[in-house]
């Protein structure tokens, strides 16, 4: 048999259980030296060893258990306290379980005398328990969990990606209240439709019988329209002057992107080669923003997916956030329409009645529908004119195949 060095000799077992040929391990050798890689990368990568097989063959040579990277690994945070992440990453090793007097080390070489002076010097505990594990996990163990000061929550991407689709789905629930209250707005302003609609009908009628049975029934008509009015007004200035009216504008487009800023700490994208035309305005830049980050990358090792499928979940919350934000935003523009065109109902309803009628003692009913139809006109316009600036289309995020 030809002679290997010792970084293949770990996995000459292989051989005997029909997994490798000897010349594929040769084979495989050569190319982790000519690319400068580790030789089990090399097996995974051009050979198709499975990772779990080359773990038995490191757990059968070292006599030691084997360890797998795993995201959702709760390391205690005192064992990461003052380690020295590229000195780790040199040496190939990392804390990962706490027993009582006992810390397990993950290593890539349990054997190597260097790895265990450096484990006293960084690990203070009675006894160490080496594991084997792959020196592609052990960096992606390093990556992982020293990425955030010890003491936190960390070892996590998802950690923090959670904290954002929380913050977005807070944002999303308060614009859902103020899409309520501009409901409530638009409630309030049907009953003073009908109330309006009352006055107008019993004073027509009060002039044109001004005698008969049921003169007295106008009134009392005239009497449920100023009840309509001042209910639905009453509802109406509770929404407009309580705490949680809606706010303005570029309040809901700002807070909107500051929302979604997350894409900067943790979706690194350079150029997608995509050409997007420039929108003109910034709610409108920040939906097609979004959608260069719609990609699902399927890493290894298989468990780093997660990580990139929360990322994904957050690009298409942050489209939801926009989406929600653009729909906060119509509800304020279909409120001020409602408003102007019931101003200029009743308005033209009032105007109409005093060139028809003339001026009498209820020519004072006919000025009320005036000055309300102009103030809803006012009010509406100071609605809907910030959203007229929106563009029409909402940009369509590509759904990720």
């Amino acid at each position: 048999m030809m002679t290997f060095d010792t970084a293949t000799e770990r996995f000459l077992i292989l051989l005997d259980w029909g997994v490798l040929t000897e010349q594929q391990l040769r084979a495989a050798e050569t190319t982790a030296i000519a690319r400068g890689i580790e030789l089990e990368r090399a097996l995974i990568r051009e050979f198709g060893v499975p990772r779990r097989i080359l773990l038995q063959a490191l757990s059968g040579y070292y006599n030691c258990p084997f360890v797998e990277y795993d995201e959702k690994m709760p390391i205690p945070p005192e064992l990461l306290s003052g380690l020295d992440g590229e000195r780790l990453s040199m040496s190939q090793w990392f804390p990962i379980i706490r027993d009582g007097d006992t810390v397990v080390i993950a290593a890539n070489n349990p054997e190597d005398r260097t790895v265990l002076d450096e484990v006293r010097k960084y690990i203070k505990a009675e006894r160490y328990e080496f594991w084997v594990a792959l020196a592609e996990d052990i960096q992606w163990f390093i990556q992982d969990f020293l990425h955030a000061k010890p003491g936190h929550l960390i070892g996590t991407e998802r950690t923090g990606l959670a904290f954002w689709r929380n913050t977005m789905a807070h944002w999303r629930t308060r614009l859902a209240c103020y899409r309520n209250d501009l409901a409530k707005g638009r409630t309030g302003l049907a009953f003073l439709r009908w109330g309006l609609g009352f006055i107008a009908i019993s004073d027509t009628l009060m002039r044109t019988h001004k005698f008969g049975s049921m003169f007295y029934f106008y009134w009392i008509m005239m009497a449920a329209g100023f009840f309509f009015v001042i209910f639905g007004l009453s509802n109406y200035l509770k929404i407009r002057k309580s705490r949680m009216r809606p706010p303005e504008h570029h309040t809901l487009v700002e807070v909107t992107s500051a929302t979604v800023h997350f894409l900067e700490n943790y979706h690194f994208i350079e150029n997608t080669g995509a050409e997007i035309s420039t929108k003109g305005t910034m709610l409108a830049r920040l939906g097609d923003f979004l959608a260069d980050h719609c990609t699902i990358l399927y890493p290894s090792p298989s468990s780093r997916e997660r990580t990139h499928l929360a990322r994904e979940r957050n690009v298409l919350a942050g489209q939801r956030t926009v989406a929600a934000c653009y729909r906060t935003i119509y509800a304020r523009a279909r409120t001020g329409l409602a408003f102007i065109r019931t101003g200029v109902s009743f308005s033209s309803v009032g105007f109409g009645l005093m060139h028809y009628f003339g001026f009498s003692l209820l020519t004072v009913f006919d000025s009320m529908l005036v000055i309300a139809g102009i103030l809803m006109i006012t009010d509406g316009i100071l609605w809907y004119m910030p959203v007229r600036k929106e563009q029409s289309e909402i940009p369509r995020c590509p759904v990720p195949e």
